[in-house]
């Protein structure tokens, strides 16, 4: 195998590269996440000297070689910024050649130092973090020893976006930050930042005070899994006040931060459905007498804004607030989950119905979204929804996010919509990571299961659509919903590792992915998480399956491997939680058949941290 060929290079380029190139060190080797589209690897290194001068051209390569510099400093290097190109070990500037995307890069190491040139400032930040990653994630001292790369990458989707709900449960601005250097290290360009719902309103409307001052606390907050218990006479509550929200200046700073990562927010502001806590604070947009209060449980509230004339203008003057705060083209409204049971009732809405000549109360949210989308157009901005928003009819413009599966998205592609694939089933983030519903071995969430490895595995181009079809997919999108996410430690728990897997899903073409491929070079990105303190769930054993067995007679035989570069695999045969005290795997694990014997076997990284246990029956 020619080490130093990428997968995807052509007989006839192969031939060239490995003329050029001999055997030099594989593209995989170079631990990349996201993987690029071209990696040719020379032989040779260059060495990074402890002071580091950074050379840019124009504005935009300034404000990225000002981020460079920031994260260079982070890992030890004295770096600087300088007007003198020939004296600078690493340069920014515009590509010459062959014309490149919007965000695509290209990344040369070699003799003279470090090249990194892009159309424009986003493609030059990408490249700056693919450097980052040939460094060591960790200060060092003294010169560092990079290889010969030449790198040329540009990303499969125009939407690489990740979602946070900060409405069930609160994140301050400093996470929220955090979580967009997140999104920036793996190349992601959309922060989907869900603001408002039933639990929480969440960001300041000043025509609207009492949004923040009523709708932004709930009195007390469900215990437990609410999926488990079997009728609402089992809840409970842990009788505690909770809430919080962005001020408009805490906002425009969270903004002006991901603007500069090239980070575009999309905002969520949840309309019709999921607005039972604007009802707490201005119970006169519903269709029936209140009192209302702000949800203290989960799931889908009955109680939901009248589609009347006054809601339409709360939500225009809302929006009116909301639109100058993010400069991007979308504003979300959200859609989803939006029961008629009040609506049917209402004479209000009868009399919409009338009007319009409805015969479906469905109608009535395609025609209220129209009026919102009409408004959004009037300010120079496209509505997107969620895929329900399709069922009331709505204008060709608007963008549809397809949750409930992969049918909203191919509804709505087939119709000529623009379409962000964002199924539950792939990329819910909030999901289950442990294949035995409420783990015990798992802190407490929504449930269901989603492995590291289906979240790989989707590929954002249903089969289902024809290319032209396929053409109005934007891209994907991972998101993270917080009914039982309660603090930053628990949201980078369940994001990492899926989230890097989710970064290929939306920058590496799917014909170019391999999870086999994939697996190695995720192990260096281990350190990385940990030189940032970022709690990942440690990933379990694998190979402790039925699959993986080699059956012999009397017995079966198991080869372990871990995830984590330096981990050490611990493991039982009694059924006991494995810990340090406990064998140490060194050589395939032989395990006797005839007897029932509960296998299960702990990762242990090497900063200490356990993985929750791969375990199987064998009997």
């Amino acid at each position: 195998m020619l080490a130093a060929v990428p997968r995807f290079l052509t007989p006839l380029a192969l031939l060239a590269s490995t003329a050029a190139f001999g055997q030099a060190p594989a593209a995989q080797g170079l631990g990349l996440v996201p993987l690029p589209r071209e990696v040719q690897t020379p032989a040779g290194h260059y060495a990074l000297p402890q002071k580091v001068s950074i050379y840019a051209a124009g504005p935009e390569a300034r404000s990225v070689a000002g981020l460079l510099q920031e994260m260079l400093t982070a890992l030890g290097r004295t770096a600087s910024l300088t007007t003198n190109r020939q004296a600078a070990q690493i340069r920014l500037g515009p590509a010459t050649g062959a014309a490149l995307g919007p965000e695509a890069y290209r990344l040369a190491v070699g003799r003279p130092g470090v090249d990194i040139t892009a159309t424009g400032g986003a493609g030059l930040l990408y490249g700056c973090q693919t450097f980052l990653q040939l460094l060591p994630p960790r200060p060092t001292a003294g010169p560092l020893s990079l290889p010969y790369v030449r790198i040329s990458d540009a990303p499969a989707f125009t939407w690489r976006g990740v979602h946070l709900d900060v409405s069930r449960h609160f994140f301050p601005v400093e996470f929220v930050k955090k979580y967009i250097d997140f999104l920036a290290a793996y190349k992601f360009n959309t922060f989907h930042w869900h603001l408002t719902d039933d639990q929480g309103w969440r960001i300041e409307i000043k025509k609207y005070p009492k949004l923040t001052t009523i709708s932004s606390q709930r009195k007390q907050t469900l215990v437990g899994a609410q999926q488990t218990f079997k009728s609402p006479a089992d809840f409970k509550y842990d009788g505690q006040p909770y809430g919080g929200f962005y001020t408009q200046e805490q906002i425009k700073d969270v903004v002006a931060y991901a603007k500069r990562r090239y980070i575009t927010v999309v905002p969520e502001i949840e309309m019709p459905g999921h607005s039972v806590a604007i009802l707490a604070a201005y119970p006169e947009l519903a269709c029936q007498p209140g009192p209302y209060e702000v949800w203290t449980k989960w799931g889908v509230n009955e109680d939901i804004v009248c589609p009347t004339e006054p809601t339409i203008k709360f939500f225009e003057d809302v929006l009116a607030e909301v639109i100058p705060l993010f400069p991007g083209k979308y504003v979300h409204i959200g859609g989803d989950e939006a029961p008629k049971t009040r609506w049917k009732t209402s004479a209000a809405v009868q009399e919409i119905m009338k009007r319009e000549g409805f015969t479906d109360v469905e109608q009535v949210q395609g025609w209220f979204n129209r009026r919102i989308e009409t408004y959004l157009t009037s300010k120079g901005k496209k509505l997107i929804g969620w895929d329900e928003i399709l069922e009331g009819g709505i204008a060709p413009s608007a963008t549809v996010m397809s949750w409930r599966g992969e049918k909203g998205g191919i509804e709505a592609a087939q119709k000529g919509h623009d379409v962000v694939m964002s199924p539950g089933g792939w990329l819910y983030l909030d999901a289950g990571q442990n294949p035995v519903p409420h783990s015990p071995n798992e802190p407490l969430m929504i449930g269901g299961y989603l492995p590291l490895e289906k979240v790989y595995s989707y590929n954002p181009l249903p089969a289902a659509l024809t290319p032209a079809q396929q053409a109005h997919v934007l891209g994907p999108q991972a998101n993270l919903w917080t009914e039982y996410i309660t603090t930053p430690a628990k949201a980078e728990y369940m994001l990492f590792p899926r989230l890097l897997a989710a970064s290929e899903v939306a920058w590496t073409p799917n014909a170019q992915k391999n999870y086999a491929d994939f697996v190695p070079r995720l192990g260096p990105q281990f350190a990385r998480l940990d030189a940032k303190k970022i709690n990942y769930r440690v990933p379990e054993p694998l190979g402790l399956d039925s699959v993986s067995a080699q059956r012999q007679p009397g017995r079966q035989v198991f080869t372990l491997r871990s995830l984590v570069p330096g981990a050490q695999i611990r493991y039982t045969l009694d059924g006991h939680l494995p810990d340090l005290t406990t064998e140490r795997y060194t050589q395939p694990l032989t395990v006797p058949t005839g007897q029932r014997l509960l296998v299960r076997a702990v990762t242990i990284a090497p900063n200490g941290r356990v993985s929750p246990p791969a375990e199987l029956l064998v009997r």
